[in-house]
């Protein structure tokens, strides 16, 4: 049995278990009558949130399933019979678990390369979400005053950058510290990971953990990071250096009291970018035959991929346009997100090495937007009916193989500052969204 076909054996079989659902409902008297909405049902129309009114998704829904009609107001309220927590598990068990399951899966340096990242997501202003997650102010640009504040959360992801997968990820409070939040990602890590970061992580503390967890790094620094690193972006020394860190003394107590190291040997790594300026990385990877210095660029390119990912969740799934108001509409939206980001991640696998095996001038990519649209249509059927799976995915396959996209590697395009009359009717009149 492929990964595609266990995944989505082991989502059917979740939905439809009893234990799961009393493990995902809010009280134990809730989804126990037959109702117009059951469980199973809820928990699929959340997963395939749209950007269409709330009444017309539900109206679709019903009549396409020959069910009796109801209002909005009446799936509002048995959405908040669910918990978010049934898409962690399912996350969990029908994606991370399966594709991890052996050994089939991309590596680099016979390593999963992980990714942690944060990122900012603007969440509905009602008074509910305002006090759980805080607020952030804003302004009309960087020299201007304060105009006001409006709900945030931070995002966390540890995030597969080979093969697509978000092994956890969290929502916290919008002045959460990124820190704070990938030390609780390492729970989900294994010994033989490679963790990347961009310039916010390298603090002395999120090295020294790592290290005493026996997690290995490949962290970017940044020009006020530590000393060797910023000589070492002025060009000064040689392009790998093994130092040996210990905290400054205003640290010192915070690290006594959490048990760390007070040193740590690590390794500082600098690569030339193609823009003729230095990136420097450090690294616990100390070994220079094994992980020479010149590789250390192809490896931090890969950690690009979580920003993509964060692209992707906020511009083609949409996801700060969320489906209701109340702190658990806006935590279903997100975990929902991050399975079926998964979901689909595995789903277009044998399309992508069909893609892969064709000879072509520039390799080619499923289009997100066809397979995130393909899998939210067919979603009652490959998470409900008693369909083959096999039928399914041929149909599914044959979506995903139409209009590839193609990917022109080492395009350096210049960015470009939109203005905010431009950005308005981009949204307005020629966005395309994806369902």
């Amino acid at each position: 049995m492929d990964k595609k076909t266990e995944a989505v054996n082991i989502s059917r079989d979740l939905i439809e278990d009893e234990n799961f659902k009393k493990r995902n409902r809010k009280t134990e008297k809730m989804f126990t009558r037959l109702r117009s909405l059951p469980f199973g049902l809820v928990l699929i129309m959340v997963l395939r949130k749209s950007v269409k009114s709330l009444q017309c998704i539900v109206n679709e829904t019903m009549s396409g399933l020959g069910f009796e009609e109801v209002s909005a107001s009446a799936y509002s309220q048995a959405r908040y019979k669910l918990k978010h927590t049934a898409f962690i598990e399912l996350n969990q068990k029908a994606i991370v678990d399966v594709l991890y399951q052996d050994e089939d899966f991309k590596k680099f340096w016979g390593r999963r390369v992980l990714a942690i990242d944060g990122s900012k997501i603007r969440l509905p202003n009602t008074p509910e979400v305002y006090d759980t997650f805080g607020t952030l102010a804003y302004s009309q640009g960087k020299d201007s005053d304060v105009q006001g504040e409006h709900p945030y959360a931070l995002g966390s992801v540890l995030f597969d950058v080979l093969n697509r997968v978000s092994i956890d990820a969290t929502l916290a409070q919008a002045n959460a510290y990124e820190v704070d939040l990938a030390i609780t990602h390492l729970a989900h890590t294994l010994s033989d990971d490679l963790l990347v970061m961009d310039r916010n992580y390298p603090s002395y503390r999120m090295l020294a953990t790592c290290v005493q967890r026996e997690r290995d790094f490949a962290i970017r620094c940044s020009a006020a990071s530590f000393g060797v690193a910023r000589r070492m972006l002025k060009g000064e020394g040689a392009d790998s250096q093994s130092v040996v860190l210990k905290p400054c003394a205003k640290q010192m107590p915070m690290i006594r009291a959490s048990g760390l190291p007070e040193s740590i040997r690590v390794r500082f790594v600098r690569v030339l970018l193609s823009t003729g300026e230095f990136e420097v990385i450090v690294t616990s990877l100390l070994d220079e035959t094994c992980y020479p210095t010149h590789d250390f660029l192809a490896l931090y390119r890969l950690r690009w991929d979580i920003e993509t990912f964060y692209g992707l969740i906020k511009t083609r799934l949409t996801l700060e346009n969320f489906t209701g108001l109340g702190v658990e509409a806006v935590k279903q939206d997100f975990y929902a997100t991050i399975y079926l980001s998964g979901l689909e991640s595995l789903l277009t696998d044998q399309a992508q090495a069909l893609l892969d095996a064709k000879d072509t001038q520039y390799p080619q990519k499923v289009n997100r937007a066809v397979s995130f649209n393909a899998i939210k249509t067919q979603a009652f059927s490959l998470l409900m009916s008693g369909l083959a799976a096999d039928v399914i995915f041929q149909q599914l396959t044959a979506m995903f193989l139409k209009n590839p996209c193609l990917e022109r590697k080492d395009r350096n395009p210049p960015r470009k500052n939109s203005s905010a009359t431009i950005l308005l009717n981009y949204h307005k009149r020629l966005k395309k969204q994806c369902f």
